[in-house]
């Protein structure tokens, strides 16, 4: 969305600058002016909070991968070195990895945030599909980082894992032993894993940044769906929403800290603590609780390739999902059946995770069928029905009456109360 540009050089030298290499006015243009809606509240504030998580992620690597040793027989030890050893080791090694549970979180957050809102649909399909990419390649990454330290659940969960591929015909054999490097999950296997842990955060990285053109070339969403109609409806992204997304990120940061200086191990595993024994088998392995949901579906299938197919169909079709919806209306907040699905479906989300975590067999491995089979049906029959039967509420004019309406509300409460 082309627009004239506001960046005035204050300086000889910045207009000297400007003239050769535009990067101040690009930054002024895309942040300090950027016209964003009035109407935004904290839960978009969550995309500035990935995007410290991520580069969080990725110095902190940087600094591991300095000490951390790629090889079968001293990983686990590396490790043990790194955080009795190395100079504040234990405190980089704990901000990286509660760190993967706190990006996760917050992409959780994100993601179910543009579900409420509607900001997948038009004209956004795209904004929302590198999204979709973004995750994927996070999710790779955090397995393949999850078997670096080498100990039980790291081994035995790559051994589970990567063994799912060869269940694809024809293809499947080959695909294992090249992530193998072999025959089993052995050196080989570890090394491959860490140059492609090393390598993935840099191309989440980039995937951003088109994640981020793609937004200013849309603009943002906002709470009531409705598309900008004037420059009333808008604020400079600088200060209104610099200052708020300051103040959610200390927030989460406050959280984050929480985690790592007191409870830092309350989202890993004890068994990674014992070094990787291919002979001695976990009695439950399990993934990290971000993993959860989608183990929870591969386990609910009784066949290995059909658990395979429909795991990676659950993030599948998130792809398709601008295309599934056919309502009109993009907020949940003018959607009144719409958005008890919605709840229907966090709920069910968050008792697939529940389930990943149990062994699957009685009770729990029904509820985990019967989660999995809501999980598509959300999408698959409740999306399109929805969008044909329901009707909406009334939309407002534009995004500044329905800011102005819900103050006029708010005072309306307060002079009441204080009466």
């Amino acid at each position: 969305m082309s627009k004239e540009s506001t960046y005035i050089p204050k300086t000889g030298f910045a207009k000297w600058f400007d003239q050769r290499l535009p990067l101040p006015r690009m930054l002024h243009d895309n942040i300090n002016a950027f016209p964003t809606p009035r109407n935004l509240n904290y839960w978009y504030t969550f995309g500035g909070i990935l995007t410290f998580c991520l580069v969080t992620q990725i110095i902190t690597g940087i600094v591991l991968a300095m000490h951390y040793t790629a090889d079968a027989g001293l990983a686990f030890a590396s490790v043990e070195h790194i955080m009795r050893n190395v100079n504040y080791g234990w405190l980089i090694r704990y901000i990286h990895a509660v760190g993967a549970s706190m990006f996760f979180l917050a992409v959780y957050v994100h993601i179910f945030r543009g579900l409420y809102y509607g900001s997948y649909k038009a004209p956004r399909e795209m904004l929302w599909i590198l999204g979709v990419v973004i995750y994927l390649l996070m999710v790779i990454t955090a397995f393949m980082g999850y078997v670096l330290p080498w100990g039980q659940m790291s081994f035995w969960g790559a051994t589970v894992i990567t063994n799912l591929f060869s269940a694809l015909p024809v293809v499947g054999t080959t695909i294992t032993e090249w992530l193998w490097g072999g025959f089993a999950v052995d050196n080989a296997t570890l090394k491959r894993f860490f140059s492609l842990h090393y390598l993935m955060p840099f191309m989440i990285f980039g995937v951003v940044i088109l994640h981020i053109w793609s937004l200013h070339v849309t603009g943002n969403n906002n709470p009531v769906g409705i598309s900008v109609k004037d420059k009333q409806d808008t604020v400079p992204f600088s200060p209104y929403y610099t200052v708020k997304d300051s103040v959610s990120l200390v927030i989460f940061i406050i959280f984050f800290a929480w985690f790592i200086f007191f409870n830092p191990n309350i989202l890993g595993h004890s068994d990674n603590y014992i070094m990787a024994d291919p002979l001695v088998t976990p009695a439950h392995i399990v993934p990290e609780w971000y993993l959860l949901p989608f183990y929870a579906i591969l386990r609910a299938i009784p066949s290995k390739l059909g658990g395979v197919l429909v795991m990676g169909a659950a993030i599948g079709i998130l792809f398709v999902l601008p295309w599934l919806d056919t309502s009109k209306v993009r907020s949940a907040t003018f959607r009144p059946l719409y958005k008890q699905f919605y709840w229907i479906f966090l709920v069910n989300c968050i008792v697939l995770g529940y389930l990943g975590s149990q062994n699957p067999e009685g009770l729990f491995l029904v509820a985990s069928r019967i989660c999995t089979a809501y999980y598509f049906i959300h999408f698959l029959i409740v999306f399109p029905l929805l969008g044909l039967i329901e009707k909406p509420k009334p939309l407002p004019e534009s995004i500044t009456k329905s800011v102005l309406e819900r103050m006029e509300i708010k005072n309306m409460k307060q002079k009441s109360v204080e009466a």
